[in-house]
C-alpha cells in the first residue's frame, strides 16, 4: 500500500503527546494510563508516581503504591532489560516478547566477559523453588544460589530464565530499594502473540512509528519484528525525510499547532529516549544536558509547548526550574504554578 500522507515533526510532536496522555490531564484508571502509554519505565522508583501524576486527573501517591500491593500493575525487567510497571494484564504478552531476546542478549554479554552461561535453567528451578512460598530479598536468593554452587555473577542474568517480578513494599515511593522479589503470576503466551502484542503497545503510545523505533523501544532485532509487522493491518506513512512510518488503524492524529501544556516529567521518562526522536519532545541540542555519564538516573524535566525547556528539582520543600533559554513570560506564569502543583504532591 503507497503511503497516504507525510506527517511532519510537529504533527508527530503533538500525537505523541496526545498518546503519551500530556496534552491534558485525563480522568482515566491508573491501570488504563499505564496500558495506554506502554508502561512506566522506573528504575528509580518514584519516577512512576510523578510520571502519573503528570498525565492522570486526581493521581495520589497511594494510589500506585495501592495498585502495586494488590497486583493489578506489575514492576519487573521487561523491554531492553529495564524496570517498568505494566499491567497484570499487559505483563505475560510483554515478557513473552521480549524473553528470547533478553537471553540472546545475555548470552553475548556473559561471553564477553569471560562469564559461563551454563546452568540458568537449573538456576531458574532453584528460585522457583525458593520463591514457591513467597518473596525473598536479593540478598537471600544469591545466598541460596551460592549454597548450590553457583557464584553471585548468574544472578545478572538468572531474571532472564525465570519471571521474577520486585515486590512492594520494595520499589515503591515508601522504600525505593526495589530488592524484594516474587514470581509473576504464571500465564502461558507464546512470543507471537507477544510480539504483536508489544507492537500494538508501542503504536498506541507513541506511533506513528518506524520498525526501528519499535525495536529500539522493545530491545528486540528488526528481524524479528518485521514479520510481524507484516500480517498485521497498519496504516503507512512518511516522516519529514521519507522514511516510513506505522500506525494502528483509527488512532487520531492532533494537528500540529494544538497547543500544549507545560509539564514536569521524571528521570527516565520514554518519551525522552532514543525511540522516540522524531517527535523532537527532546530538542537535540539539549539532550547531553539531560543524559550524560555525570548523571546516570537523567535529569527531571519540564516541557514548554510540547518540548523540553529546562530541568527541575525538589529542595526544601520547593520545586526549583532550570531553564535552559529564557521563557516567555506566560508559559513562566504556568510553570510556577505548576511547579507549585508539583511541590505540594512531592510533600510528605
Amino acid at each position: 500500500m503507497s503511503a497516504e500522507r507525510v506527517l511532519d515533526t510537529q504533527t508527530l510532536n503533538r500525537t505523541v503527546l496526545a498518546r503519551q496522555l500530556l496534552l491534558a490531564r485525563h480522568k482515566i484508571t491508573l491501570t488504563r494510563a499505564v496500558e495506554k502509554i506502554g508502561g512506566l519505565q522506573t528504575q528509580y522508583a518514584p519516577s512512576a508516581y510523578i510520571g502519573l501524576w503528570t498525565r492522570v486527573d486526581g493521581f495520589e501517591r497511594p494510589h500506585l503504591t495501592k495498585a502495586l500491593e494488590t497486583g493489578r500493575v506489575l514492576q519487573g525487567s521487561l523491554m531492553r532489560v529495564t524496570i517498568h510497571i505494566v499491567s497484570k494484564r499487559d505483563y505475560p504478552f510483554l515478557a513473552s516478547a521480549v524473553r528470547l531476546s533478553r537471553r540472546e542478549w545475555w548470552m553475548r554479554v556473559a561471553r564477553a566477559r569471560a562469564l559461563d552461561p551454563s546452568g540458568h535453567e537449573q538456576v531458574a528451578a532453584i528460585l522457583r523453588d525458593a520463591l514457591a512460598h513467597g518473596p525473598r530479598s536479593r540478598t537471600e536468593l544469591i545466598e541460596i544460589l551460592d549454597a548450590n554452587g553457583f557464584g553471585k555473577e548468574i544472578w545478572e542474568g538468572a531474571g532472564l530464565w525465570v519471571d521474577l517480578i520486585r515486590m512492594p513494599p520494595s520499589g515503591t515511593w515508601e522504600r525505593r530499594r526495589a530488592d524484594l522479589y516474587g514470581l509473576a503470576p504464571a500465564s502461558e503466551v507464546d512470543e507471537s502473540a507477544g510480539l504483536e502484542y508489544l507492537v500494538r503497545r508501542y503504536l498506541g503510545g507513541f506511533g506513528p512509528a518506524s520498525i526501528g523505533d519499535i525495536a529500539d523501544w522493545g530491545g528486540v532485532p528488526i528481524t524479528t519484528l518485521k514479520p510481524v509487522l507484516e500480517r498485521m493491518r497498519l496504516r503507512r506513512f512518511r516522516d519529514a525525510d521519507g522514511g516510513v512510518l506505522v500506525d494502528l488503524p483509527g488512532q487520531p492524529l492532533p494537528k500540529g499547532d494544538i497547543p500544549a501544556p507545560v509539564r514536569f516529567l521524571p528521570t527516565w521518562d520514554a518519551i525522552l529516549l532514543a525511540h522516540a526522536r522524531r517527535a523532537r519532545i527532546l530538542p537535540e541540542e539539549y539532550r547531553s544536558a539531560v543524559f550524560n555519564t555525570k548523571n546516570p538516573h537523567s535529569f527531571t524535566t519540564f516541557l514548554v509547548d510540547g518540548a523540553v525547556a529546562g530541568i527541575w528539582r525538589h529542595e526544601g520543600g520547593k520545586v526549583t526550574l532550570k531553564p535552559f533559554a529564557p521563557i516567555p513570560r506566560p508559559a513562566r506564569r504556568d510553570l510556577e504554578a505548576e511547579a507549585e502543583r508539583l511541590a505540594s504532591f512531592l510533600a510528605d
